[in-house]
């Protein structure tokens, strides 16, 4: 459901030169998936795609992708592909898929053969997806759960999954370390808001903990919090699972960050959140991997300061990964060549020259791609990493910890179409409660009740 423009989380723009990086992960969650056919699963497991017979492939498939930095390491991709596949033509566009995708798949008018799309959408368009458990069958059992799980609706996976953006604890290690604090002693929610309480006693003032103040976001973050814990918003079904214990632990976590002071309020790096970072008086980040942005792009005072380590768990012992956004690559019904759509996708997510290109140093990333990593696990290999250690994180090797947070990550649910909409009711009132307006348990009612009334029975 990914950052603002967003990809994630659902949210994308995502690795980029600029906000990118959030920034599409933020768009791909803004509309969450149209409704444009019952994204329930109507067509029981859909069409099953099969692979390619020939073993030299001949013909042409247009690809559409969101314009930007990713854009660009896919065409270079591109030439690799061709390099083994010289009888297939890619076309390949820069396309604003959120506001043509819905229409085009409508009417069946110059349909793609592949779309790159936000995995908080898939569920919204599988009516008019090729079901591709057939052709990913031989994968499976090696792609992080997670994101099958989101890509999977009433048995069939309407989805190639790309990348797995693991959740984790950003904290400034040269300021923690001025206050004595050992970073390696956050094991839980517990010892952060101990190490925060410490740091404050460094820092008078100082509020050490980021609170996300726009809503979306906020809602998207409480999904990575979620995630930890193997739930969501809603399960396989689409049943709504707010009123939970495991939401009621984390809201009543944020609600004691704000009761005792301890969170900077700001909007995911706006001039506000950027100035408290680099003073010092925000100093831990739980967020998506794509934050990795802000110390090699956005900050200037602590440049280099920074680090990162998986998330801390809810209790001991518990899982130090949670997913905030992704992306998928889905193949469209009505596509003239869907069976070469497949070879491409399955060169760039299971070949390891394809993924190699994507992810290891291009003309875009000389470092490489360090805003995510595959879903795919030979291409998460903690012994091979694809991209460098970050300059901008003190030569940091965040592929090593972003791949050990990628495996803790549970399972999960398709997410539902709803979900974009439930941020007027969820998000909202998680900013009541952050302002001190609303309590955890009437967050939790009062969202139940909108979501179920609003969007659910009226979808």
């Amino acid at each position: 459901m990914k950052p603002i423009s967003r990809q994630g989380g659902r949210l994308l723009p995502r690795r980029g030169a600029t906000l990118a990086a959030a920034a599409l992960l933020v768009a791909g969650l803004t509309a969450c998936g149209p409704d444009i056919g019952s994204g329930s699963g109507s067509t029981a497991n859909g069409a099953v795609l099969q692979a390619p017979a020939e073993d030299s492939p001949k013909g042409e498939i247009t690809i559409w992708d969101r314009s930007g930095d990713l854009f660009k390491v896919f065409d270079a991709a591109i030439k690799k592909f061709t390099e083994k596949y010289p009888g297939v033509t890619v076309h390949h566009e820069a396309v604003d898929i959120d506001s043509k995708l819905q229409n085009t798949l409508i009417t069946g008018t110059d349909v793609p053969d592949g779309v790159f799309l936000d995995d908080a959408k898939v569920g919204g368009y599988v009516d008019h997806l090729w079901n591709l458990k057939d052709v990913l069958a031989p994968y499976v059992k090696d792609i992080a759960k997670q994101k099958v799980d989101v890509n999977t609706v009433n048995g069939g996976i309407y989805g190639v999954p790309f990348d797995l953006d693991p959740g984790l604890l950003f904290y400034n290690a040269k300021a923690l370390s001025a206050a004595g604090i050992d970073p390696n002693g956050i094991k839980t929610y517990d010892d952060l808001l101990a190490a925060a309480k410490k740091y404050q006693q460094y820092k008078p003032g100082a509020k050490p903990i980021h609170l996300e103040q726009d809503s979306f976001n906020s809602q998207l973050q409480l999904e990575m919090y979620a995630s930890q814990l193997g739930t969501s918003l809603a399960d396989a079904n689409g049943t709504l699972r707010l009123d939970s214990a495991p939401y009621h632990q984390i809201l009543t976590w944020l609600d004691t960050v704000r009761k005792e002071g301890l969170g900077t309020r700001a909007e995911y790096l706006k001039p506000s959140d950027v100035g408290a970072l680099d003073s010092g008086d925000e100093v831990f980040y739980p967020w998506a991997i794509w934050f990795d942005y802000a110390p090699q792009q956005q900050l200037t005072a602590t440049k280099g300061d920074w680090r990162a380590m998986p998330l801390p768990a809810w209790s001991a012992g518990g899982a130090r990964g949670g997913a905030m956004g992704g992306s998928s690559f889905v193949i469209p019904k009505d596509s003239k060549n869907p069976q070469l759509a497949w070879l491409f996708y399955r060169f760039l997510t299971f070949d390891q020259a394809g993924y190699t290109a994507v992810y290891g140093p291009n003309s875009v990333y000389p470092g490489g791609t360090n805003t995510s990593i595959p879903a795919y696990g030979p291409a998460a290999d903690p012994a091979k990493p694809l991209f460098k250690p970050i300059d901008g994180m003190g030569g940091q090797d965040l592929w090593q910890t972003a791949v050990e947070a990628g495996r803790q990550i549970p399972g999960g649910a398709p997410l539902p179409v709803w979900w974009s909409g439930a941020v007027d009711y969820l998000g909202t009132d998680l900013q009541k409660m952050l302002d001190g307006s609303m309590t955890p348990q009437q967050v939790i009612d009062q969202a139940s009740k909108d979501i179920q009334t609003n969007l659910i029975e009226r979808k």
